[in-house]
Parts: structure tokens; C-alpha cells; sequence
């Protein structure tokens, strides 16, 4: 067992984005200054993420994503093949033009764009172009002194933005197309564990789809089985993370994370037992800072050994938790699984994509510094 398996605080991966960083990407889109300009910004960007973070006295880092529009360019932008195309910080603005938070958010996937943040086919079969897991993780560990961990996004999310449908000359069925995904996938880790990484973070969104009726009537809708799917994505997250001796993986569950709105509802209780059982990773960071997300006692199927994330922090609203009520949420946790299984974390990053949540940067802080502070307090 890896010391990482076990660590009390956790991060999901994204901050909000520096002003530099979005006003660099802006003028970038415009084409008036070149991706060289917008490296240093982000470079400088990445070694504050990691400053905030060591400060506050976190287990493990991350970049906080900040080279990413989006959190699922870690496999949209390192791979072709998908009939996409690329975005702007403008584009990401104006899809969620409007929004508040705390409100259910219809994704608009079906629009032209960049591929997994939309619904996208493929022209050809999908090979590794660039490995931005791997530039993001040779940068942030040689910045840092704690721990950094990667994050990658799973094949269970890549599989429900893929348009099959319009992909059967490329790919006969979407097992095909998920194989070749899991190929990748591995490419990406195998290169990230031979630089050091010790912790990669699988993002794996899509599960909570599979108890959200608005979801899965989408699925039957395009002629698909939701069981079947949730089935064959459950094999692929497996294979993705087999025979990596000494590493820790993570796999964070979540249901929605853009301008603090959220897309899907439902407790983990229709898919816990399966999902806690056949899934070979350490940790499970688990989003429990609503209502929307049911009561711990899915917990009760987390084998002995495996740790549950509980994702109590929330990212989305400003109002900063109290180590107390915090605490009596991890007591009530502890009674349907041992403590010693249990750490804490935010619920989601802070910035999906480049627009962010609607908070501060102050209330980020303060929010990372509850979730140490909480920690300290439950577990020394």
C-alpha cells in the first residue's frame, strides 16, 4: 500500500484561473500574442496553484489545470481522430451566458466543438498527438514539494460524448472505439508513472448519469442501454489503471461543475455496490455537499482497504463551512464505514473550464484551509 493511498486531504484538480492567465488566452484567440507568451503566464500561474497549495498544508497538489479550457482537454486535446474543432475562452463564456448558481445546467453537447466537452464523431481511429497529461506533470513536479498528482478523464465520459451513430465506418461498435480509448489512456499513465507521478486522479463525471432519469432517457433515446454502458464503462476504468504497482488512483464522481450550476441529481445507491466492487482503485472522491447526492449509507459496500473522499467542501457557493458541521458530517459517514476509510475534500475543482465558479479567490483559500483544518482536527 502507497503512503498516498491513505492521505486525509484530497483536491479534485482544478483553481480558478488567474486573471493573466484568461486575459493572455483572450488576446492568444485573437491572435495577437503566440502560444510562447501564453506558456509564461501560465508557468507562473502553475507555480502560485502550487505555492496556495503547499502553504495551506495539503496532502497532494495539483496544476490547478490552469493550461486547460476545460478539465476533459486532458484527453480531448492530446488525441485525434474526433471530428472537432478547437475553442476559445469567448466560446466557454458564452455557454454558460447567464447562469446562476445552484441551478440544474442542460449541457449543450450536441453543438460543433471541441471533442468530449461535446458530442463528437470520429474521422479516423484516435491516436496520441500530444501528451498534455505528461507536459502538465513534468512542469508542476518540478515546481513542487509536496506530492502532484495528475488528472485524466475517464473512459466512461470520453464513451458518452462519443457520436457513435456517425462513427460505424471508423468504429463497427463502441466496444471498438473503447478499446482503442483504453489503449491511450494507458499510454498516458505508463509515460506519467516513468516521470514520477505517484497519484493519478481518474475524473469520471458520467456515473452519477446512470442514477439521473433525465440521463438515462437520453441514452434509451439514442438506442442505447444504460446498464449496458455503465457495464462496459466499469471494464475500461479497470483496464485503464491495471498493473501499475506503487501508484495510487483515485476516481472522482460528480454531477456537474460549471459557473456553480450543476446537471445531474441522484444518490449513489443504484450503482454503489458494483462500482465500489468492481472498480480497482484506492480512493473514491465522492461529491456529499448537497442533497442532491444521497445519504453515506452507500458507503456500506467500500471494501476494507479502499478510502471514501467525501466531497463535503463545496465549491460552488461562496458561504464557507464550519470545521464543526464538517466533523458531524464525517461522524455520521463513520458509522456506516470506519474513519480510518474515510478523508476530505472539495466536492469538484473550482474552475471546470476557464469561466470558473462563481466565487473569489479568497473563498477558495479559505475553503482549501477548512479541509486541512477539518483534518487535522478528525485525524492528527
Amino acid at each position: 500500500m502507497s503512503d498516498l493511498d491513505t492521505i486525509r486531504t484530497d483536491v479534485v484538480g482544478s483553481l480558478l484561473r488567474p486573471a493573466a492567465v484568461i486575459e493572455t488566452r483572450k488576446q492568444v484567440d485573437e491572435g495577437k500574442l503566440d502560444a510562447a507568451a501564453l506558456r509564461a503566464v501560465e508557468d507562473e500561474a502553475v507555480r502560485a496553484a502550487v505555492k496556495l497549495q503547499e502553504s495551506i498544508g495539503l496532502d497532494v497538489i495539483s496544476d490547478g489545470e490552469v493550461r486547460r479550457l476545460n478539465f476533459q482537454d486532458s484527453f480531448g486535446e492530446a488525441v485525434e481522430g474526433f471530428d472537432a474543432s478547437a475553442s476559445t475562452v469567448h466560446a466557454y463564456a458564452k455557454r454558460v451566458e447567464g447562469g446562476t448558481a445552484l441551478r440544474r445546467w442542460e449541457v449543450p453537447v450536441q453543438e460543433k466543438g471541441t471533442a468530449i466537452s461535446h458530442r463528437r464523431p470520429v474521422t479516423s481511429r484516435l491516436r496520441l498527438k500530444r501528451n498534455v497529461p505528461l507536459e502538465e506533470y513534468k512542469f508542476v513536479a518540478g515546481v513542487a514539494t509536496k506530492p502532484a498528482k495528475v488528472s485524466l478523464i475517464g473512459p466512461d465520459r470520453i464513451s458518452q460524448r462519443f457520436d457513435h451513430q456517425n462513427s460505424k465506418t471508423i468504429y463497427s461498435d463502441v466496444d471498438a472505439f473503447m478499446a482503442d480509448v483504453v489503449a491511450i489512456e494507458r499510454e498516458i499513465i505508463t509515460s506519467v508513472v516513468e516521470a514520477g507521478c505517484r497519484y493519478v486522479h481518474i475524473d469520471a463525471p458520467g456515473y452519477t448519469a446512470y442514477v439521473d432519469g433525465p440521463s438515462t432517457d437520453q441514452m434509451r433515446g439514442r438506442g442505447e442501454d444504460p446498464d449496458r454502458n455503465f457495464a462496459r464503462s466499469l471494464k475500461a476504468d479497470a483496464a485503464v489503471i491495471a498493473d501499475f504497482p506503487g501508484v495510487t488512483f483515485g476516481i472522482h464522481l460528480c454531477r456537474g461543475n460549471q459557473r456553480s450550476m450543476w446537471h445531474r441529481e441522484g444518490g449513489y445507491d443504484a450503482i454503489a455496490e458494483r462500482l465500489f466492487t468492481e472498480l480497482p482503485h484506492h480512493r473514491f472522491l465522492l461529491e456529499y455537499d448537497s442533497p442532491r447526492a444521497g445519504s453515506f449509507a452507500p458507503l456500506r459496500f467500500l471494501p476494507k482497504g479502499k478510502i471514501a473522499v467525501l466531497g463535503l467542501v463545496s465549491t460552488k457557493v461562496p458561504e464557507l463551512e464550519t470545521v464543526e458541521a464538517l466533523k458531524r458530517r464525517i461522524g455520521e459517514a463513520a458509522k456506516v464505514v470506519p474513519l480510518e476509510q474515510l478523508a476530505i475534500s472539495p466536492q469538484c475543482g473550482f474552475a471546470s473550464d476557464v469561466v470558473g465558479n462563481l466565487i473569489s479567490a479568497d473563498d477558495q483559500k479559505r475553503k482549501l484551509e477548512i479541509v486541512v483544518e477539518t483534518a487535522r482536527q478528525v485525524w492528527g
